[in-house]
């Protein structure tokens, strides 16, 4: 392309004003967030604000886990917190998930959505991936060490893949049913499985990664795919390796290496063309002056270059970024041309 594709991760919500000043009304993330016209409102913002070519359903990756038997609440402060499941007595919690009544707020967003931003701008769909997932309904709640689910992976990895194997079967037909109501593109987040060994990532994250991923290029394989780890600059090559479309580098990567890793193991792998790359600009850096914003966003426009690159930042905005530098950062990105 003459002009590189962008948007932001987390790029609807909390530095937004205009959220903000709606979460007065609507206090809690689940009323924001399950109440169609809302999610609405919020998902059009930074589109409207920033004129990003991509715009992402306001949700979270835990929205469809009461739709598979497991309750949770969010505390504004603490994050999501839930009763975690830690025996075989605990799993029978759990059931196959009905997207349609789990969820219908998602589908009545998501075709809203098409309406409003015209064929311009993706619809993204997203849905978390089954060891993220699991990280919170083993822990109960947001942890920094994983200790729990570490103790289960080592001690009872039967039951641990009991639980995976039940998230990737609904987790699955989650992500079709996004699409079926409007998603253009379905990014799986697997936030925390680069808190994994190798050989753990290799045993409890790419597997069901690859059956989602599976299942979703099975029934729609014109929708293209996109997995996003946090700290996965060990991992590149394994998540490559899973037949992903799109790898979502973090900042912690040189765009040009982790573009020649991506290819280099698809090629091991058998896949067909180098693959595609989305981010991955620290989000440290929407809070440096205008002139440093421009330099390293166009360093990585210049290392990604003109094809299979979906500019990003390389984790979520931050709350307290200004709203001028990320509109700032947008419109470096669409002002950019590369050299032909």
């Amino acid at each position: 392309v003459d002009r590189t594709p962008v948007w932001m991760m987390r790029q609807a919500g909390r530095h937004i004003k205009e959220y903000r000043d709606l979460c007065k009304k609507y206090p809690t993330f689940r009323q924001r967030s399950e109440i169609p016209e809302v999610a609405v409102e919020v998902s059009l913002q930074p589109w409207r604000n920033y004129q990003t070519d991509g715009c992402i359903l306001f949700s979270d990756i835990l929205t469809p886990l009461p739709g598979v038997g497991l309750e949770f609440t969010i505390d504004e402060k603490v994050g999501p917190v839930m009763e975690p499941i830690r025996s075989y007595d605990d799993l029978k919690k759990m059931h196959k998930i009905d997207p349609s009544s789990a969820a219908p707020f998602v589908a009545e967003t998501l075709k809203i959505l098409r309406e409003e931003v015209g064929p311009e701008t993706a619809v993204l769909g997203f849905v978390g991936c089954p060891y993220t997932l699991a990280t919170y309904i083993v822990e109960g709640k947001t942890s920094k060490e994983y200790l729990e689910i570490k103790k289960m992976a080592f001690n009872e990895p039967d039951l641990l893949h009991s639980i995976l194997k039940n998230l990737a079967e609904s987790i699955s037909d989650y992500a079709l049913y996004q699409i079926e109501n409007g998603a253009q593109l379905i990014q799986i987040f697997d936030s925390w499985a680069g808190h994994l060994s190798p050989r753990d990532y290799d045993e409890f994250a790419a597997p069901y990664q690859k059956m989602i991923l599976n299942k979703i290029k099975e029934a729609h394989p014109e929708i293209p795919t996109v997995t996003y780890i946090k700290h996965s600059g060990a991992l590149i090559e394994r998540v490559a390796a899973t037949g992903v479309d799109v790898v979502s580098l973090d900042w912690t990567v040189d765009m040009a290496e982790g573009r020649e890793r991506i290819r280099k193991s698809r090629e091991a792998n058998g896949l067909d063309g180098p693959g595609g790359v989305q981010g991955n600009l620290d989000p440290g850096i929407l809070y440096a002056n205008h002139d440093t914003i421009k330099e390293r966003t166009e360093e990585i426009l210049r290392k990604a270059g003109p094809t299979g690159h979906v500019m990003n930042l390389g984790h979520g905005i931050e709350a307290t970024t200004p709203e001028e530098n990320a509109k700032f950062f947008v419109e470096t990105v669409r002002n950019f041309r590369h050299e032909t």
